[in-house]
């Protein structure tokens, strides 16, 4: 394996360092590091921080190779400075046998790209009738810890009662999509001003919230970890700060779009009324929604970013509004919308964002040897990024099979310029190694 001598890297966003990396591990920080037969990469300006990790991340393989492959998401999250993604269930087949979460993890590991941790299916088939097999996927090869039914709610309170105890014998988390499907029955867009103007049928924003209500109490009742999935509304965040507030095992994470985009593109913005780009589950809310959830990810109370990757094919987006498939893509754009939302607005500096885009994820989804400090002894999982770049968006380059992005043509700050997976590059000079 090569050594490499970064020279002059902001851990942090902190003073200038050398960083040495060998035989996968961060080997030396200091000043003026010398490293015989290292290959040498100038980090001047450069921050470094631990590779991200991503809790919420569609690779759609098995069943859906047209819209992502785990290769080809998994070379979009290294171009996004992610070093481990967690693999949503929905897939077809779905998750929800040991089988497949091992069929996942086997194709993550021979991408090589970043490591790759299946979510397993809360219920067999995703549909809600009876617990999917967890004491399997969680003793598989896979070791999963991170069940959900994302995409589905789990909307049975006895079932969802029954996971939640289920998974304590292996510290594993249920991670809830938060979705009163009696409430949002038809709905294309969030319930408000907006979709009043359009026509649309609205998404009201207590079709979150009681079931994020429920599920905390839940949670607290049985002793057990809960996840809330992509938090979209600030009263949301008030039941998820008063749950923590109780010392409940609660955690939540928030995606950057919906630290970013509000409901009104959907009425006018630089792609056009109705463009089915904006159509997303959960979907995008009012301005106010938005400051409540960057307020929520600075203080704490969400826990973490977690990029909510969901491609599409072409046919599936471009489309009639009612008939478009919701979702979006982001592993490739994720740093740059944390820096243009929390970074640029003074509300995060970079080690907290290390916080909510490493540290604090990998404990959540429990990935040894990810989210850890760029510090002697710890695997080399690192990201080195350039944030006095300014890029155009344009996802014809992207290394995801899907183009679906909110961001095509926005100028976004900052660039990845290489990310490390246990002392090996997986992208340098902005590029795929």
């Amino acid at each position: 394996m090569t050594d490499y001598l970064i020279k002059g890297a902001r851990i942090l966003g902190g003073e200038p360092r050398d960083i040495l990396i060998r035989d996968g591990l961060v080997a030396e920080v200091g000043g003026g590091l010398g490293g015989a037969g290292a290959a040498v990469i100038d980090a001047d300006g450069l921050i470094a921080l631990p590779g991200l990790v991503d809790l919420h991340t569609h690779l759609r393989e098995p069943g859906r190779e047209d819209a992502e492959t785990v290769e080809s998401g998994t070379r979009a999250a290294a171009l996004g400075g992610f070093t481990a993604v967690h693999a949503m269930a929905n897939t077809s087949p779905v998750a929800d046998t040991a089988g497949v979460v091992e069929q996942v993890w086997r194709l993550g590991q021979e991408a090589g790209y970043c490591e790759v941790r299946p979510v397993g299916a809360v219920t067999a088939g995703l549909a809600g009738r009876q617990l999917a097999e967890l004491g399997a996927m969680a003793d598989s090869a896979a070791g999963v810890r991170v069940f959900s039914d994302d995409g589905m709610c789990v909307s049975d309170a006895v079932l969802m009662r029954r996971a939640l105890e289920y998974v304590k014998a292996f510290d594993g988390v249920i991670a809830q999509h938060a979705q009163e499907s009696r409430l949002t029955e038809g709905a294309q867009m969030n319930e408000g001003a907006v979709s009043g103007r359009l026509g649309l049928t609205g998404w009201p924003a207590v079709a979150e919230e009681a079931i994020i209500s429920r599920d905390c109490l839940l949670a607290a009742h049985v002793g057990s970890r809960l996840h809330v999935c992509h938090v979209s509304t600030a009263g949301s965040v008030e039941i998820i700060r008063w749950a923590k507030s109780k010392g409940w095992n609660v955690t939540a994470e928030v995606t950057p779009h919906h630290l970013l985009l509000t409901d009104d593109l959907v009425e006018r913005s630089p792609l056009g009324s109705y463009n089915p780009i904006y159509k997303v589950n959960p979907p995008l809310r009012t301005r106010e929604d938005v400051e409540a959830l960057r307020a929520g990810l600075a203080d704490g109370t969400i826990d973490c970013v977690a990029t909510d990757h969901a491609p599409h094919p072409v046919e599936s987006k471009e489309t009639e509004w009612s008939a478009a498939a919701m979702g979006m893509i982001g592993l490739e754009t994720a740093l740059s919308v944390v820096h243009a939302a929390m970074v640029e607005t003074g509300l995060l500096d970079w080690a907290a964002v290390a916080d909510r885009m490493s540290y604090r994820p990998a404990r959540i989804g429990r990935v040894a040897g990810q989210g850890r400090p760029v510090e002697p002894g710890e695997a080399a999982n690192l990201t080195l990024y350039d944030p006095a770049a300014r890029t155009e968006v344009d996802p014809r380059g992207f290394a995801s099979k899907s183009r679906n992005t909110p961001y095509e043509g926005l100028t976004l700050p900052g660039r990845v310029v290489a990310t490390f997976l246990r002392g090996r590059p997986t992208v340098l000079e902005g590029k795929l190694a």
